[in-house]
């Protein structure tokens, strides 16, 4: 049986890639013609997203991305931005 949410009810809600970390929380939705379009989901504190990203403040992740909506959110990898630990290491020397 296909289970139904309102939109309001995933705002908050904490987002995981599909390998299990913790990506961040669902910010806002983003709406076209009556579809779902993606989602904004905000960097917190302790969330992998904020460490790869610095200041900024989150993401727009497609929809198409999701894989599951229930308690929480589970991504895709690939909607993930790309790290280079070496880059950065790079960068701080």
């Amino acid at each position: 049986m296909l289970k139904t949410k309102q939109i309001n009810e995933t705002y908050d809600m904490e987002v995981y890639t599909d390998s299990g970390d913790y990506f961040g929380d669902i910010e806002e939705s983003i709406l076209t013609a009556n579809k779902i379009f993606g989602w904004r989901v905000k960097a917190t504190k302790r969330s992998y997203l904020s460490k790869i990203l610095g200041g900024a403040k989150g993401v727009i992740i497609p929809h198409q991305l999701v894989k599951a909506m229930s308690d929480i959110v589970i991504i895709s990898k690939a909607a993930v931005p790309m790290h280079d630990e070496d880059q950065q290491i790079e960068e701080v020397e």
